[in-house]
């Protein structure tokens, strides 16, 4: 069983949470050793939010250090860059190209980077590097909210466990009132590969 390191970053409120929640659900249902480290940040102020996920046949530390992340899932793109150093030589980047400006430049005292994908891709390798506008899948299914789900979607195919796995987490994780909602977005990002 080989071990999986990944981080999960993102703006406060974009679901990261849930997001390790499901993967380490489903991580448990094949027998997998999880650990989980959440560190919030400023995340009720739009502040930058990162979650650590280990998984394996034994894991110890729930941290994952600079180029040690086997996948990141950045769900706004500023967020991959910021956190990049932490993908292995290799890894596999999963990013939603979408743009949230932080305060300095809401404030004006930073610009916004230009073309952060295309440096994204140059950095990691164009093939290690998945963008997908969730944003705009999401607005389609009619829920801003499923984000998430359409990069939990990505990332399942970059990962050993099965698709319906995959659904009974998200059943287990989500209420049961937009299960419906996240199943689609879910299954939008897992076609997309």
């Amino acid at each position: 069983m080989k071990n999986v390191n990944m981080i999960i970053v993102g703006v406060g409120g974009q679901g990261t949470l849930l997001t390790s929640k499901i993967i380490g659900n489903a991580a448990l249902k094949e027998s997998y050793h999880v650990k989980v480290s959440e560190v919030h940040g400023m995340s009720q102020r739009g502040g930058s939010v990162i979650t650590y996920v280990k998984l394996g046949s034994s894991v110890d530390s729930p941290l994952v250090e600079k180029n040690e992340a086997d996948i990141i899932i950045a769900f706004e793109k500023l967020e991959a860059l910021r956190w990049i150093e932490y993908l292995k030589k290799g890894g596999s980047l999963v990013v939603n190209d979408q743009q949230i400006n932080p305060m300095p430049v809401i404030t004006g005292r930073e610009k916004y980077p230009d073309n952060i994908i295309e440096k994204l891709r140059h950095m990691c390798g164009y093939e290690k590097v998945i963008a997908v506008d969730a944003l705009k899948i999401a607005k389609e299914l009619g829920n801003t909210r499923v984000v998430n789900l359409v990069l939990v979607g990505i990332l399942a195919r970059l990962m050993p466990f099965s698709k319906e796995i995959w659904l009974e987490s998200i059943k287990e994780s989500v209420p049961t009132k937009y299960y419906d909602v996240n199943k689609k977005a879910f299954e939008v990002g897992f076609g997309l590969m």
